[in-house]
């Protein structure tokens, strides 16, 4: 599914930009994530850093869903909790990654791969 892997590189560039910027984040968020002291943004990187590991998760569980469609339902509970979690830790995906996330996960938690038989059907026995 093309959206939860889309989601996923959304999820991984907002982690990247609260890891990498801690220009702009830490002189207000890593002096309260640090508990009040002034700090040098360590705790904002680590949030970030996990934004980038989920990200590759979420990207990794796009491509699962499409090459294993047997365990679709498992990838895109997957993709549907780490887009959630994504708020926290790479601002939800720039939120358009958030709602890529939900619809491409909650479509592969609905997803029902077709039915290939070996041999076609009996034909009916007409009287």
């Amino acid at each position: 599914m093309a959206l939860s892997a889309l989601s996923g590189v959304l999820i991984l560039i907002g982690g990247a930009l609260i890891a990498f910027d801690n220009s702009a984040i830490s002189p207000t968020f890593g002096y309260l994530a640090n508990g009040g002291t002034s700090g040098t943004g360590t705790t904002v990187m680590a949030i970030g850093i996990i934004g980038i590991i989920m990200g590759l998760v979420v990207v990794l569980s796009g491509v699962m869903i499409s090459s294993k469609p047997d365990k679709a339902k498992m990838w895109g509970a997957v993709v549907v909790v780490l887009s959630i979690l994504s708020w926290f830790t790479a601002i939800g995906g720039i939120v358009v990654g958030f709602i890529l996330g939900l619809v491409g996960g909650i479509m592969a938690i609905r997803f029902k791969p077709s039915m290939t038989s070996a041999s076609p059907p009996p034909a009916p026995k007409s009287s």
